[in-house]
Formats: C-alpha cells, structure tokens, sequence
C-alpha cells in the first residue's frame, strides 16, 4: 500500500475550555476519496482546517508528504484581494500548471473571469472558488460543502468533474447523493473522535447504527441511561431505521397510485367534481403563464395537485421555481390562464429566508408561543419537552436561549416552530440549506408522515427521491413538465438530468432555400476553450504515458518475474493493460481535434 500524502494523529484541540476535539486520526493516500461525516458542530470543519495548516491543533502530529500539493475550499472563500474572478483562479495555479484550465473552469462552471468578486452572489462566489482549488490539479483536495449554493446542473457537473481527477479528496458535504457517488472510504468525526470505514458513504447509517446499537447495550449494562437517551436523540437508532422502511414502501405505493391516477383521466375528471367540496382538490392551474421583461417563467402550464400529494420543483438557478411557487399558491397572478385554489386552505411557508427567530427567547417559548407548556399538533395538545425531542433537542435545552444554538440547532427549531402550526398545505423553499444530515433525516420524517400536501423546491437528489410523488422539471424557456416519481425516476424517463432541453428547430424552410456556397455548419464554429486545452496537452501526455509503457515493458521483459513474484506480474501486466487503453483513447482524441481543427481552419 502506498504511503499516505496527508496523515493526522492523535488530533486534539479545545475551543473556549471545552474539548472539540480529543482524539481524531486521518489519514490520506495517493487518488482516495473519502467523506468526513458527524453532526452540525462536531468539530468537521476545524479538523480539516488543521488538515490543510491553516489551524494548529492543541496536541497531535500533522504530515504532507515533501512536493504534495494540497488545495482547501473553505465554506466561506475570500475573494477580496482580487480584481477579478480570473485574476483570483490564475493565482492558485503554480509554475507548472496548464493557464487554459483556469479559463475552462470558470466557463463551465457559468462565470466569464470578468465578474468583479465584490459583486458576487453566494452562488457565484462558491463556483469561483471551486474554479481556484480544481484549476491546479492538486495532489489532495479538501472540500468543505462544495455543493453549498449550487443548483442541480452545476452539482451534476461537479460530481462528474471529481471523478474524472486523479487527486485525493476528503469530502465534507450534506448532500447524500454526492457523497455517494464519490467516497470511498467514510471517517465518521463523533464525541471528538475518528472512526474509519473503508467503504464509501452508501454504506454509513447502516454502520453507525451497529456501532452505536454496541454502545446501547454497553450502555445499559453499566446502567448508564443517560448516555443512551443521549445517543438516540443523536441518531434514533433501530427504531427510526425500521419507519424509514415502512416509510419508503409507503412512498412507493404513492407512486404507483399517483401513476395510476395520470392514466385514468376519465376516473380522475369525475372524482374531482365531487371533490372540490371536499377539499381533494388543492391546487389546479389552467394553461398559466408568467414573463418578466419578455423572458418567460412560465408558458401554458396545466397541472392539478390534490389532497396528499407531494410534488417536487426543480431545475437550474433562475428557471423560476420559487416564481412558480407563487404562482400556484395564489400569491402572484398570472399573465395568462387561472388558477384556482381548494377549499378550506391553510398553508405553511417555509422560505429560502426561513422564519425570524428572537435570539432572547429560550426554545420552549418559541415553541409555545410563551404560553403554557405545550403545543398544539393536529388539534392534540403535546408537552413542549416531548415535542422538543421529535426534533433532536435534549430536555435540558428547553430553557436555553435561541441565541447561542448552532446554525443546525435553529433550523431545526424553525422548522418545529413551522410544522407546529396547524396546516393541510405545507410549501418549502429550499428547506435543506445547511442542514445537516440527521436533521434531513428528521424533516423527510415530518414530511412523509405529514398528512396534507406538500410542494417543495429542492436540489437535493436524495431527499427528492425521499420524499415527493412526483416531480415538476424546467426545460427551459419557460416549460414545464411533470414526471411521477422523484429525481432518480425523472432521470430515467428523461434520459438526462436538469439541464434543460434545447428547443428542437424545424430543418425543412432551410432546406428549401439551399445557399449555393453554404460552408459546413462546423466551419462556422471555431474550437472551445477545452478542445484548443486538449489539442495543445494532449501531444505531452502521450509521451508520458509512452515513457510510462516503457517502464512497466521492461520490467516485464525479466522472464524469472512470474515464477519470483507472481503478484507484481499480474499487478504489471494489469498497468501496462489500463496505460496501453488510456494511450489509446489520448492519440485518438487527438486526431479527431486534429482532423477538426484543419476543418475549421480550411
């Protein structure tokens, strides 16, 4: 095994008299993806800090291996130095590095290098931030929520663009999906401890829960009832990862039955006339639209929601979803067309603002309103304590000052504080921003066992897939179209993801009047960024990867290699196999770019 670039041991470090890191360990080796994991506050962020030297630990060792480069995206970059989005991504790059790259990356990623940084939008400032750190291609990355204030085609660019580096990444992020797709080992960051798991973050939760059922029973063997209340409001071990089951054959069910419905048009026109008296139907929406400055949001839109549906909005930055919103909730008219809400409405709205909360305010009286102990849930009235550990709060919380919670302690009260309200139409705008991960799990809990109907914008894949019935996708131009199921669903009836889709253009007027000296139409392009990059790079990486043939040649040209070392054959035999097919795919984008450029140029 390769010896690790980057190694932590016995990482400590207290912040104010209170440990937030007694014994952590990390250790990364040469192209491994791990994902750093824990809840909002267990001390994530600062131990990769101390991973990238921009924090000292209290006690502990910190290695790099002499030459290895490392790049770290903090969550909150700086940019001010700067004049300019170029300016700040050419400046990570070293002596060595490819300048074309800095100007590929901020063009995929939406930025033109002109946007001056004190204008930028939080959106705008992650990609340029992520332009920076990917531009040089480090030996070690290390990402702290990377997806933060990306929409869907961008996180999807993302992701793909990860996998394709060579470099070692350890991965911060709320995104489940994400993580997913590119970990490869998992180290789980708890009570000021490391553990590690040499598999990817598909299989976490199902190793956490092992991990702490242990500790449950050491628990209650040593009669220490404390700490194992303590540990289920952490993560609510068995108990809710049995719900979840049922939760998701539930989902399934919805899924089928909301298919069902949409071929049955006939049964469904019927039962909605003798059911607008009963509130079945919701929301219906006849052919509206919507333009602002002559771009249109929304065009000839239709669409009926009824009582218990879930339905899902997405699509990039600027498609319009949250205008949407407010269009199918009667809080903007629209330009053309109607809409008409159900009977007996009462809505809940939880925007991408989310609710104001007074800091001096302790949590159990802005539960209750200051009024009494308990809170009214569906028309039943529960203890504020009790309610309180729905949403992970520990008993002795209930007098602490809204003030000093966390970032992820207050949006979980602001969503009890929402879902306490009595409501049948429930509207969240984004509501997993910085949310972290056991929080998701407890709002797709509220949301699956709510009992009205839910719309909800989101660019988060997973809960989607967790959550909605059905999902409503931009593709573009002010279209939308309506998919049963959740993301993954739409992914395979689509055969795409969010990007929308170009508008398909009648051929036949320009055949019809052929110009006589009409050029090809791929003469009247010239090369993008990437294809003059690769043009120009790939002629050097040939030869490296011809010297790299070379090497592993010669070392099998030993006749003696088989019968003394069976596995460095096969291991050399496996190299020279991967380098001959990656030459092979090098010499012929080559010539194909080749082949292209003396087109345009001719």
């Amino acid at each position: 095994m390769a010896p690790p670039l980057l190694l932590l041991q016995d990482i400590a470090l207290t912040f104010g008299g209170t440990p937030l890191i007694e014994s952590a360990e990390l250790s990364v080796s040469p192209g491994e993806r791990a994902c750093l994991v824990g809840r909002n506050g267990s001390g994530k962020s600062t131990l990769l800090k101390i991973a990238a030297g921009s924090v000292e630990a209290d006690r502990g060792k910190r290695f790099v291996q002499p030459g290895a480069t490392v790049r770290y995206l903090a969550q909150e970059p700086d940019l001010g130095a700067y004049s300019s989005t170029l300016a700040y991504v050419e400046a990570g790059l070293g002596p060595g590095d490819d300048p074309y790259r800095a100007r590929y990356l901020l063009e995929q990623l939406g930025l033109t290098g002109e946007e001056e940084p004190a204008h930028l939008s939080g959106g705008e400032a992650r990609r340029a931030a992520l332009a920076h750190v990917l531009a040089p291609a480090p030996d070690i990355l290390l990402l702290d929520e990377p997806t933060n204030h990306l929409d869907l085609p961008a996180i999807e660019w993302l992701e793909s663009e990860l996998k394709s580096l060579r470099s070692a990444m350890v991965l911060i992020s709320h995104d489940r999906r994400f993580l997913e797709s590119l970990s490869q080992a998992t180290v789980w960051l708890d009570r000021g401890m490391t553990r590690r798991m040499e598999r990817g973050f598909a299989h976490f939760e199902a190793w956490r829960d092992e991990v702490l059922e242990q500790e449950e029973a050491e628990h209650h063997k040593l009669g220490r009832k404390l700490a194992s209340e303590a540990d289920w409001l952490r993560y609510g071990v068995t108990a809710r990862r049995k719900r979840n089951v049922r939760r998701l054959g539930n989902l399934h069910a919805m899924r089928a039955q909301y298919r069902d419905r949409n071929r049955a048009v006939g049964t469904v026109s019927m039962s909605l006339a003798e059911a607008e008296q009963s509130g079945t139907l919701v929301v219906e929406a006849e052919g509206i639209s919507k333009a602002y400055d002559g771009r249109p949001i929304v065009t000839d839109l239709s669409l009926r929601i009824l009582r218990g549906d879930r339905l899902g909005i997405i699509g990039p930055n600027g498609a319009g979803k949250t205008t949407l919103i407010n269009l199918l909730t009667g809080v903007l008219p629209p330009d053309q067309g109607r809409v008409r809400l159900g009977a007996n409405l009462q809505m809940i709205t939880l925007d991408q603002r989310r609710m104001s909360l007074d800091p001096n305010a302790t949590v159990a009286e802005t539960l209750t309103g200051g009024r009494g102990d308990t809170v009214l849930i569906g028309g039943q009235a529960k203890h504020v304590i009790g309610y309180m550990k729905d949403f992970l709060f520990s008993p002795e919380q209930a007098r602490t000052p809204v003030g000093v919670l966390s970032g992820g302690e207050r949006n979980r009260l602001m969503l009890a504080r929402a879902l306490a309200q009595p409501s049948n139409l429930l509207v969240l705008d984004e509501p997993t921003n910085d949310l972290d991960l056991e929080t998701l799990d407890l709002l797709q809990e509220m949301i699956t066992d709510y009992s009205g109907t839910v719309i909800l914008v989101s660019h988060d894949r997973d809960f989607l897939d967790r959550t909605v019935s059905s999902v409503l996708v931009s593709e573009g131009e002010g279209r939308w179209l309506e998919y049963a199921g959740g993301y993954s669903d739409m992914v395979a009836q689509r055969g795409q993801g969010v990007q929308a889709r170009s508008v398909e253009k009648d051929a036949k007027p320009k055949a019809e009047k052929p110009a006589p000296s009409q050029a090809p139409s791929s003469a009247k392009r010239k090369l993008s960024f990437n294809e003059q990059h690769d043009l120009k790079t790939l002629p050097k990486r040939m030869t490296e990867i011809e010297a790299k043939v070379a090497k592993v040649q010669d070392i099998l040209a030993d006749p003696d290699l088989y019968a003394r070392d069976p596995a460095r054959f096969q291991k050399a035999m496996d190299t020279l196999t991967a380098l001959q097919s990656e030459l092979g795919a090098a010499e012929e984008r080559w010539l194909e770019l080749e082949m292209l450029r003396e087109e345009l140029e001719g």
